[in-house]
This record gives C-alpha cells, structure tokens and sequence, in this order.
C-alpha cells in the first residue's frame, strides 16, 4: 500500500498539543518559524496532523514554547507514537479507485471506539466474508492483479478482527444502517451472496454490533445515496471524524458543522430504518427468497 499512514491517534494528539502551546503564548506560526527556523508550512502541517512528525522539529519546539521536562516527554512519546507504521502497511497493492486513501481509512477504523456506517449497495466491510470480498474486487476492479486482489482480502480479513477484543483493545462497536438493496445484489454468484445473508444473520448476534436495514419503503434521507463511516474515538481524542466512500476513494469531514450534520443525518438514518429484530427478519426473507 503506498502512502502508507501510521497511527492516528497520537499524531492528533501531538497536534493538538503543539498548537495549543503555540496559541497560549500568543504566537503566530511566522513568529514561531522566524525564531526556530521550521518553516511556517512544517508548522502548519504538525498542527494539522498532516505527515509523520520528525523527533528533531517536536524537539526544538518543546524548547522553544519552554515545557516542562514531564510535558516534554509525553510530547516525545507521542511522536515515536506516531512514527510507526501502521500494521496495514504489510500489505501491497495499488491504492487505487476503491482503495485510494484506504490508509487513512484503516488507521481512523483500527483506533476508535465506535463505527456508525451507512452503506449501499453492499454490506459494510467488516461484515463482508472473504469469497464476497474478492468477488467485489474482481467484478468492480478487474484491472487488478489476483495477487493484489488477495492482499485486498487479507488486509479485510485482518480489519475484521476489530470486531473481536484484544489485549490490545477493546472490541470496536459497530452500528450499521445497511439499504435493503443489499439483500438483494448478487456480488459473484448467487451461492456467494447467500453465505453472506447468512453471515449478517450471524452478526446479529454480537454484543457489539447494532445492524438495521433500511427498508426499499423508508423514504430517503439526505444521506442515504453515498457509503460513509462516522468514527468516535474514547477519551484519547475528541473530535469525531467521518469518511464518505466514492468510488474514487474516501473524503475526510473534521470540521464540527460537518460532523454536527452527518451525526443527525445517521440519527434519521436509524429512525427510518427497520428495528434489529425486523432487520434480522428481512436478513432471514432474503436468505429463503436468494
């Protein structure tokens, strides 16, 4: 996978640290750059969680803004933190169409704590087994290698795992809205699309995931016409994130109107949609129809 992107998480955190030092003493990023001779984009590209930090910058600002020996190597722990690469990174494919900025998409999934997903016309990606993975590449990407297409199954194959919890974290909760015409669209043959109703029904049964399905008879919100991804984080970070799917990749949503709509707009999605015992029950009429 090119442009490989490493834990998000402590480099947010970095950045949210350095600009706050920065603000408390009144400074603009010029001032700061005049006097450290880190050039104003360098700054700008820390304070934005943009790019890897380098030890050396973090160093000479935590000089500069005078922190505290504790500060100081809390800010450094966040920095070789954020310095390494992602488990993601294993994997080689071309990010391209589907997978463009899929990095990105990886390193948000495999740190928060909650996922609220709309999709269409397929089921999420967590919930997809492999033989309907591959079929999806296959069929809607078949410029790509087989190799690639396997690296692409791995790499589900491992995401999925985040629905299960670790010793390294907790099980991610995942709340799905999927659109009914999911039940309905063949990806590979129809036997593939089977096994797969039959491991929807099967993910009812988790304690971490809350699967709706959006009736063809609910009328449509605003949202409901694009695949995307509303992430919550626990108390490391507090500003949410949401990821739309297109099929030229992933766009990023930060700004807090942004993430204001999108969370009202998942709301609706919710109370237009079936409750999980109806859901489960059309899962279970499409399982007897296919």
């Amino acid at each position: 996978m090119t442009g490989k992107t490493g834990p998000i998480v402590p480099r947010r955190k970095l950045a949210e640290e350095l600009k706050r030092l920065r603000l408390a003493q009144g400074r603009t990023l010029e001032q700061v750059a005049a006097t450290t001779l880190i050039s104003t984009s360098k700054l700008s590209r820390l304070e934005n969680a943009q790019g890897s930090p380098q030890a050396r910058d973090v160093r000479d600002l935590i000089q500069e803004y005078g922190v505290d020996r504790n500060d100081a190597d809390r800010l450094m722990r966040l920095v070789s933190a954020a310095r390494r690469q992602g488990w993601w990174s294993d994997y080689s494919f071309r990010t391209e169409g589907f997978t463009a900025d899929l990095d990105v998409h990886v390193a948000y999934e495999s740190e928060a704590s909650i996922a609220r997903i709309y999709t269409i016309p397929f089921f999420p990606a967590l919930l997809q087994i492999e033989p309907y993975v591959r079929a999806q590449y296959r069929t809607m990407e078949p410029w790509r290698s087989g190799e690639e297409v396997e690296q692409l199954v791995q790499l589900r194959e491992r995401r999925r795992s985040l629905l299960d919890p670790s010793d390294e974290r907790p099980a991610l909760d995942l709340v799905v809205v999927c659109h009914e015409s999911a039940l309905h669209q063949v990806v590979g043959t129809p036997e593939i699309l089977q096994d797969q109703l039959r491991a929807i029904d099967a993910a009812f049964d988790r304690p971490n995931v809350n699967m709706r399905i959006l009736p063809f008879t609910a009328s449509p919100p605003f949202t409901c016409t694009c695949s995307y991804t509303y992430w919550e984080f626990g108390d490391s970070l507090d500003s949410d994130v949401v990821h739309i799917e297109t099929h030229a990749g992933y766009r990023l949503l930060e700004s807090d109107e942004s993430l204001s709509q999108y969370r009202r707009y998942f709301d609706e999605l919710l109370r237009r949609s079936l409750t999980p015992e109806d859901s489960r029950a059309r899962v279970r009429s499409a399982i007897r129809d296919s």
